[in-house]
C-alpha cells in the first residue's frame, strides 16, 4: 500500500512535467481534437509528425496513471475494516484522473484556452496534494498539535502557497509558451504579472520563514522538518523562476519551473499536515 501511495505521488508529478513538455514543444494541439487524436483515428498519422507522437504519447501516460490509481484503492479497500480513510484518499485521486482526461479534452477543444489549462495545471496540483494526504496517512509518526497560532499561520502558508501556484498559471498564460503557435494568450501583460507573481512569493517566503522560527521556537520537530523542506524548495523556485524571466523563458528552465510548482504543492500540503496531531493509533492504522 505504502509503495503504490508513493507510485501515485510521483505519477502525478510525472504527468505535470510531461504536460509541461507538451506545451514546451508547441505540441498542445498535436492531437487536434478528443477523445480520438483526430476526427478520423485514435491514434496520430505522419502528417501530425513529432508533435502528434508527443501529445499522444502524454494522453497515453495518463492509463499508466489509471492503473497505479485502480491498484491503490483496490489495496486501500482489502483493508478499510482495519482504516477506512485511505480507501476516501484513494478514491479522489482515481476519480481525479479521469476528470482531468475530461478537463484535458476540453482544453484541446478550446484550442487551448489558457484559462482551461491553468485550471487543467491546478487540479493536478490539488491532486498532488492528495497523494500527500494520503502518504502522511500511511508512513506519518505520531506528533502532538502545534499551538494554535502555529497552525494557523500554518494555513496561512498553504493558502498563499495557492494563491503562488495560481498567479503562475496567469503568468504562463500571458507568456510566450502557449502550447501551439495559434493559441490565444490570456491579454495581460506578462511583465506586471511575473512582478505580481513574485510580489506573492516574497510574502510565501516570509511567512515560511516565519513558520519555521515558530515550529522551533515551540518546538515542534515535524514542523520545523516541513516548513524548512518548503523554504529549500521556494529558494530554488525562486532562482529558477528570476533565472528563466532575464534568460528569456527557455523552454527547459520552465520545465524545471513546474516541477518546482508540483513540489511546492506537495511541500504546503506536508506543513499544514504537520502542524496537526496525529496521535499513535492513527499512526499505527496508518501502516
Amino acid at each position: 500500500m505504502v509503495a503504490l501511495a508513493w507510485a501515485n505521488l510521483v505519477a502525478n508529478v510525472v504527468i505535470v512535467i510531461t504536460g509541461g513538455a507538451v506545451r514546451l514543444t508547441a505540441s498542445g494541439l498535436g492531437c487536434p481534437s478528443w477523445p480520438q487524436c483526430t476526427d478520423e483515428s485514435f491514434t496520430p498519422h505522419g502528417e501530425l509528425g513529432a508533435h502528434g507522437v508527443i501529445e499522444f504519447g502524454n494522453r497515453m501516460l495518463t492509463y499508466v496513471l489509471v492503473t497505479i490509481a485502480v491498484a491503490c484503492w483496490l489495496a486501500a479497500r482489502s483493508r478499510r475494516s482495519e482504516d477506512p480513510r485511505p480507501v476516501l484518499y484513494s478514491t479522489i485521486i482515481a476519480l481525479g484522473i479521469p476528470a482531468q482526461a475530461i478537463i484535458g479534452g476540453i482544453t484541446v477543444l478550446s484550442d487551448l484556452n489558457p484559462w482551461v489549462v491553468a485550471f487543467h495545471l491546478l487540479v493536478s496540483m490539488a491532486m498532488i496534494g492528495v497523494c500527500v494526504l494520503l502518504l502522511d496517512h500511511l508512513v506519518g509518526t505520531p506528533r502532538q498539535a502545534a499551538p494554535t497560532g502555529d497552525r494557523r499561520l500554518a494555513w496561512v502558508v498553504f493558502g498563499v502557497g495557492w494563491v503562488v501556484l495560481y498567479l503562475g498559471t496567469v503568468v504562463t498564460g500571458s507568456g510566450p509558451h502557449a502550447g501551439d503557435a495559434d493559441a490565444p494568450r490570456n491579454g495581460l501583460d506578462p511583465q506586471v504579472m511575473s512582478h505580481v507573481h513574485a510580489w506573492a512569493v516574497y510574502v510565501l517566503v516570509a511567512l515560511t520563514i516565519g513558520a519555521a522560527i515558530a515550529a522551533r521556537r515551540i518546538p515542534s520537530p515535524a514542523l520545523a522538518r516541513a516548513a524548512g523542506v518548503l523554504l529549500v524548495v521556494e529558494v530554488v523556485q525562486g532562482v529558477v523562476g528570476f533565472s528563466q524571466y532575464y534568460l528569456d523563458l527557455p523552454e527547459l528552465l520552465v520545465g524545471i519551473h513546474m516541477l518546482g510548482a508540483a513540489l511546492t504543492s506537495a511541500a504546503i500540503t506536508w506543513l499544514v499536515l504537520s502542524a496537526h496531531q496525529r496521535d499513535r493509533a492513527t499512526a499505527a492504522a496508518g501502516r
